[in-house]
């Protein structure tokens, strides 16, 4: 029972460590005949508000009680604030005394506050008037973790946007973006934008991180970071107020800039400097892998070469090796593991290449040498990889003299020219063109009249019979111009009246077709009496004629789009019914 006790009370102790109860003022030197907001804000639902004597001011608004509470990223945020106007009273040095606050039996105060009254500043004759300037209430600011880099060595740029208690930010658009000319970039992406809160110009603000960026400087000398400029859409109160006591706010626009920031670029020191050093600056660790090291014939093996740690690793190449002329070495493959966060890249760079051998022996790959600038100890440092011998058990010997330098590590191979022997047989073709009388062309074409003349006699007789046959012939046409009007009606789906005209056309075809009627025939209980005769769904017929009356109406009256195609599908329903059935 008492290790729960004390649980308990563990737990009731952290939570009383995180409720914050504070007063804000709107500024701390005001004149005489100026007035001064003050919160009291709290992050918890406290009991028993009481309020100070505000000794040398006089309440003109207040108190008014606002209760916030919201959900951002499952986390739950409460904030509950008395707010007061005051106007002073008399010139000098005057203290705001604490708040008192009660909660779950704890009492709370707030830090005293001194405000300096000055004489009687002249006040704006226009209600509208702000109370406050967006000038020294609004900034944009460019943090830069280092201004005094080496090149390539990583530096940071967050963009910050501060901003006081007394104003409101309701949006804001990027007038122009920051050039990073001599710099490779990367954005850093800000899935959420958190409104927080921290010191600028010794005065508390809230501020937002609009944009971070990793930076890394290509040349050396100062380098200028052109600004980022915004404009802010601001609300600032003004002197009247609502029917609820309530500040009437103001909007205006505000163009802010992070200004142009310079960086000087240290270049790397020439003293140590390794001959086959390409850039690479950071902490690194260097690695050639071979697949495997003993070969069949026919067999290939991958080595691979990787760089491994932090720095800018997009932004070297690796060491190529150096293999003997009776290795065949193919192009590399290059692969990037890396990622980019704040402090900069961090992963695994790496080339593989294929080898195969060409003839039989043991051969050797001379070791390679990486080297890289260290920030942490300011010199160069090189990093060697073993010999690796390789092994090839069978295959073509090497005709030509070898030489084998086994300390130089390296095979002298003298090129073998192969060649395939010489094919006696042989296939010899005339090169006279032949005669052409006599010849197999002349025959097929001296009798090819004789054989498409039945072919030409049976065509003529189906087409006449086609020709003769009107009642058949009248029911292709409708067809057609059934399928033309339903094709004009698809193309004339965003114009009504010519849409509704062609499908009715279409309708009115496709019936020409199946039921072998005139236009005159086309009444509504003839056209119902014939398709029912045809053992057609009494729904589909009703559907049929309920959509051809409705083209006449549809052409005038008012519809969507949507309503349109919907016709359009409607019809194409219908006919494919019908079809069926009838």
């Amino acid at each position: 029972m008492k290790r729960y006790l004390i649980l308990f009370l563990l737990c009731f102790q952290g939570l009383l460590a995180q409720v914050q109860f504070e007063a804000r003022v709107s500024k701390t030197t005001l004149g005489l005949n100026e007035r001064l907001r003050i919160d009291f804000v709290m992050n918890i639902d406290g009991d028993n508000f009481v309020q100070p004597s505000f000794e040398g001011f006089r309440i003109i608004a207040g108190p008014s009680q606002q209760v916030s509470q919201s959900w951002i990223n499952g986390r739950t945020s409460f904030e509950k604030s008395y707010s007061y106007f005051l106007l002073p009273a008399q010139k000098g040095i005057l203290t705001i005394r604490p708040a008192v606050i009660e909660f779950n039996g704890q009492i709370y105060k707030t830090q005293p506050i001194k405000i300096n009254v000055t004489a009687a500043t002249e006040q704006p004759r226009d209600p509208n008037d702000s109370q406050i300037s967006a000038d020294d209430n609004l900034y944009l600011v460019a943090d830069i973790t280092n201004t005094n880099p080496y090149i390539n060595q990583p530096i940071t740029v967050v963009y910050k946007l501060y901003f006081s208690y007394n104003i409101g930010i309701n949006k804001w658009d990027e007038l122009s973006k920051p050039k990073y000319n001599d710099f490779w970039s990367q954005n850093i992406e800000i899935k959420d934008l958190i409104l927080e809160e921290g010191m600028f110009k010794g005065e508390r603000y809230r501020y937002v991180v609009l944009k971070k960026v990793i930076l890394y400087p290509q040349k050396s000398g100062k380098l200028v970071i052109e600004p980022l400029a915004m404009n802010i859409e601001v609300k600032l109160p003004t002197n009247r107020r609502d029917m609820f006591g309530s500040v009437i706010e103001n909007i205006v626009d505000k163009r802010v800039s992070a200004g142009a920031k310079t960086i000087n670029v240290k270049p790397l020191p020439e003293t140590g400097k390794p001959i086959d050093f390409t850039g690479a600056v950071g902490k690194f660790d260097f690695k050639a892998i071979p697949s495997k090291t003993t070969l069949k014939n026919g067999e290939s093996l991958d080595l691979v070469l990787s760089v491994t740690g932090t720095g800018n690793l997009k932004l070297f190449t690796l060491p190529k090796p150096e293999v003997p002329n009776a290795l065949e070495m193919y192009d590399a493959v290059h692969d990037e593991k890396v990622n980019t966060p704040l402090s900069g890249m961090n992963g695994k760079i790496s080339d593989s290449y294929t080898i195969v051998p060409q003839y039989k022996g043991d051969y050797v790959i001379k070791p390679m040498h990486f080297s890289y600038f260290d920030l942490g100890t300011g010199t160069y440092k090189t990093i060697s990889s073993s010999e690796i011998k390789i092994s090839v058990l069978d295959g073509p010997s090497q005709t030509a003299e070898t030489h084998n330098t086994a300390s130089a590590g390296k095979n002298k191979i003298e090129p073998v020219e192969q060649f395939r022997y010489i094919d006696l047989r042989t296939t010899l073709t005339s090169s006279k063109e032949p005669i052409f009388f006599q010849s197999n062309k002349f025959y097929a074409l001296l009798f090819l009249p004789f054989l498409l003349l039945p072919i030409i006699v049976l065509f003529k007789k189906k087409k006449e019979a086609i020709d003769s046959d009107v009642f058949g012939n009248r029911i292709k046409m409708n067809n057609r111009l059934a399928k033309k009007y339903l094709s004009e009606a698809k193309k004339q789906i965003n114009n009504k009246e010519l849409f509704y005209i062609a499908l009715e056309k279409a309708m009115h075809n496709f019936l020409k077709a199946k039921l072998h009627i005139e236009t005159s025939e086309m009444s509504k209980d003839n056209i119902q009496e014939l398709i029912l005769s045809r053992k057609a769904n009494p729904q589909a017929v009703s559907d049929f004629i309920s959509l051809t009356e409705n083209c006449e109406i549809a052409r005038y009256a008012p519809s969507s789009s949507a309503a349109i195609q919907h016709d359009f599908d409607k019809a194409i329903a219908i006919i494919s019914e019908l079809e069926k059935q009838i």
